[in-house]
């Protein structure tokens, strides 16, 4: 895009990239390298570089400097609020008008923990997802109050209502009811009322999450129909998905930055993406079952205590996604 005379614009969301080695830009800062080219071709770019990404404060001052140096457009989001959301947003002049493109992420634009980190994003050229992240990024640079999203969930002013309103939908479906939500945590008190209520009403949940949990599964008459688990491997489980309903049922899939965090949901900027295309779908609905089917790298709560999962069929996610994606990039793939 950078390099596209037909690009006129591109807006980024930082919250944590490697550190500036040399002015020069050596190594692997490809990402801000070309924010910078884009710029330096006339290009409208602008970059909300996120200054309280903890531990990462003084690599992101010295960013938002080169950046602003090279002649893009830097801001550092609205006040009171930190901006967790990874997006990007290219804007391209194409026959028969302008038309973006976005894409929404799990993981930071950062080329280091690329590697260590188990993220997901979605590439999309769909125009109400363009539009939303559009107005996004108004709102973020000031010069438009918080919109009404057609497609995106985005925090603070509607995240949360979002995802309560679709736990009550499933809720309502008694048994037949179905909740999957993959986090990095989940310690929100309303949204594990939720689930909890859920789990009072029939509904089948399943949470995978990594790291801080506050709910207690399995407890009769709270949370017999909550089972809950987490992957700890040789990869840090990062990405945040959330599915809603009966799989080949119009289910709902989401993906995106947010925890259900109370600072996730009332103090950030975060943005989740639904997921509406068939194929994706199917692929996100594949790694959810190597997640609930791994007994090598999963420990499962019970009775409030972590176990690890009895070992029967040496399921191990990461070394299942890995023979994946290296399925897709030689084309044998046939999922």
């Amino acid at each position: 895009a950078a390099h596209d005379p037909n690009v006129l614009a591109i807006k980024q969301t930082l919250y944590r990239t490697s550190i500036p080695v040399d002015p020069a830009l050596g190594g692997e800062e490809a990402v801000v390298r070309s924010l910078i080219a884009a710029a330096e071709a006339g290009k409208q770019v602008v970059v909300l570089v996120e200054l309280k990404a903890r531990f990462d404060e003084a690599a992101n001052i010295s960013w938002a400097k080169l950046l602003e140096s090279a002649g893009v457009h830097v801001v550092y989001g609205v006040p009171g609020l930190k901006t967790h959301t990874k997006t990007l947003l290219v804007v391209r002049r194409e026959r028969g008008g302008l038309k973006r493109y976005a894409h929404i992420g799990t993981g930071n634009y950062n080329p280091n923990t690329a590697r260590l980190y188990e993220d997901l994003g979605l590439f999309t050229a769909d125009p109400d997802i363009g539009a939303d992240l559009s107005e996004l990024f108004n709102a973020l640079t000031g010069f438009a109050a918080a919109p009404q999203y057609r497609k995106l969930l985005v925090a603070p002013h509607y995240l949360r209502d979002g995802i309560t309103r679709r736990i009550r939908e499933q809720a309502n479906r008694g048994s037949e009811g179905r909740i999957l939500m993959k986090l990095n945590h989940l310690i929100d008190p309303g949204i594990i009322d939720e689930l909890y209520a859920a789990s009072e009403a029939g509904c089948h949940v399943d949470l995978i999450v990594r790291g801080v949990c506050g709910v207690r599964a399995g407890v009769p008459g709270l949370s017999e129909n909550i089972t809950l688990r987490s992957i700890v491997g040789r990869f840090l489980e990062h990405s945040r998905i959330i599915r809603f309903g009966k799989v080949g049922d119009g289910a709902e899939y989401y993906l995106g930055s947010a925890d259900m965090m109370q600072r996730n949901l009332n103090a950030r900027v975060e943005a989740l993406v639904p997921i509406a295309d068939g194929h994706l779908q199917a692929r996100i609905d594949g790694i959810i079952d190597t997640l609930l089917a791994d007994d090598s790298l999963a420990w499962q709560q019970t009775d409030g205590e972590w176990q690890p999962v009895p070992h029967t069929d040496g399921v191990g996610t990461h070394t299942k996604l890995m023979e994946a994606a290296i399925e897709r990039t030689q084309g044998t793939d046939s999922r």
